[in-house]
């Protein structure tokens, strides 16, 4: 069975706010009489575009994260970075009191934000999925 946390409240601001950034732009960009649209340069232009552009992928990247708890592995998404990681491998996770997010503490001791997972999302919310996931820790 495969469970899939993601984010709620972060991953609707963000998708969100990439819907409003473009629309305020195109609205800017056509609302400007053209007498001044004239006197923007295409290196000017694509910066500005080149700027938004890059932060929608931003905001795409922290949309995207999710936590994928299979029989055998984790599959942690966090922004562009997959991270597959066996049971095995798991030592456990902490949550600490107003932490934003669990990590995932492997046995090599290495330690992976579990994004997905926000704490702003209500903590007892969190709670819950982190202790479903102390619950499977062999």
């Amino acid at each position: 069975m495969r469970t899939t946390y993601r984010p709620g409240g972060t991953r609707y601001v963000a998708y969100g706010s990439c819907v409003a950034l473009v629309a305020m732009s195109v609205a800017v960009t056509l609302a400007l009489p053209q007498d001044i649209r004239a006197q923007v340069t295409l290196s000017q232009a694509l910066t500005l575009y080149g700027s938004i552009a890059v932060f929608l992928v931003i905001l795409h990247g922290i949309g995207r994260s999710r936590v994928t708890v299979g029989d055998d592995e984790l599959e942690v998404v966090n922004g562009f970075r997959t991270h597959h990681v066996p049971w095995s491998r798991v030592r456990g996770f902490a949550f600490g009191e107003g932490a934003p997010w669990p990590t995932l503490v492997t046995v090599d001791d290495d330690r992976l934000m579990l994004f997905a997972l926000q704490g702003s999302s209500g903590h007892g919310r969190v709670r819950d999925a982190v202790d479903d996931l102390v619950r499977r820790v062999p």
